[in-house]
């Protein structure tokens, strides 16, 4: 009788961890940079059952300075994205987007193209990979700063490819000239954006062109669902401001919150449910989330 009940009490402990969802590394070869990158992918528990069920995807890409693998192992709660992804029964992508390559085409370094490595390498992969509902209507896509802009960039300018679109603490805008920056500060800007966009020019600027924040009128007649959010300590509080002030202004539908916090992994924790919770009322409309 002792070893049943050491046994059930066993099962009770493994239990929920072998149903917790997993974490793959998939290798994805870039044609348009000629290199092969990984990426995170998260599988619910629930995709190894349901056989013939195809899950949607939430595509959540990483900041500057960072990698493919940043939501799954800098968050505090180490759990979460595993979490995410069984409660909400759907396939969390996390891929390479180097350390500052904002997600875009660069028009001056062949080697950094990542609106291309994303919106057709790394999605066909996935599609090809894993049972995914393999249309618009399946995917979802956010991040946080330079993610975050990466997220409503690549949404704005591919809509026929994601339901909807989020930022989390959004890096909106790229100019150099149009800030109030000192000398050190504008500097070191500089430095940074030179590599994938050349040094900033009057208008027409590819700095400006390239900006989120200019893309207003694009969103708007895209009309995808947006959600975006910073926190109220963030550096980067006052472009997000200027994003959803001109988001009003035009009349594109969004959700739009501040919360406490800063330029913080807590805070990033924090943001991605309230995401998760919005992604998934898109997905339940469009008859594609996975019960």
């Amino acid at each position: 009788m002792k070893n049943v009940l050491r046994l059930l009490l066993l099962l009770l402990l493994l239990g929920p961890a072998a149903r917790a969802a997993t974490v793959d590394t998939v290798a994805i070869a870039s044609a348009a940079m000629q290199r092969t990158y990984k990426a995170a992918v998260a599988v619910p528990a629930s995709y190894a059952k349901n056989k013939k069920a195809r899950y949607p995807v939430l595509y959540l890409l990483h900041g500057a300075y960072g990698h493919f693998s940043d939501w799954s192992s800098k968050t505090p709660d180490k759990a979460l994205i595993h979490r995410l992804a069984d409660q909400y029964n759907l396939i969390i992508v996390m891929p390479e987007g180097e350390t500052f390559s904002f997600y875009l085409d660069s028009p001056v370094n062949p080697g950094s193209q990542f609106e291309t490595y994303i919106t057709k390498e790394v999605i066909g992969k996935i599609d090809q990979t894993y049972r995914t509902v393999a249309r618009k209507e399946g995917r979802v896509i956010s991040g946080l700063s330079m993610g975050g802009h990466g997220a409503l960039y690549l949404s704005g300018r591919h809509p026929e490819l994601f339901a909807a679109a989020g930022s989390m603490s959004g890096a909106l805008d790229m100019s150099i000239t149009n800030r109030k920056l000192n000398p050190q500060e504008a500097q070191q800007r500089q430095s940074l954006f030179t590599p994938i966009l050349g040094p900033e020019t009057p208008a027409p600027s590819p700095y400006s062109a390239n900006s989120v924040v200019n893309m207003a009128d694009k969103l708007y007649t895209n009309g995808l669902p947006l959600i975006i959010d910073c926190g109220v300590d963030d550096f980067l509080i006052e472009i997000n401001r200027e994003m959803h002030r001109r988001l009003v202004y035009n009349h594109t539908p969004h959700d739009y919150t501040e919360r406490p916090g800063a330029h913080t992994w807590e805070y990033w924790q924090n943001a991605l449910p309230f995401h998760m919770q919005f992604f998934q009322q898109v997905l339940e409309k469009g008859g594609v989330a996975v019960k």
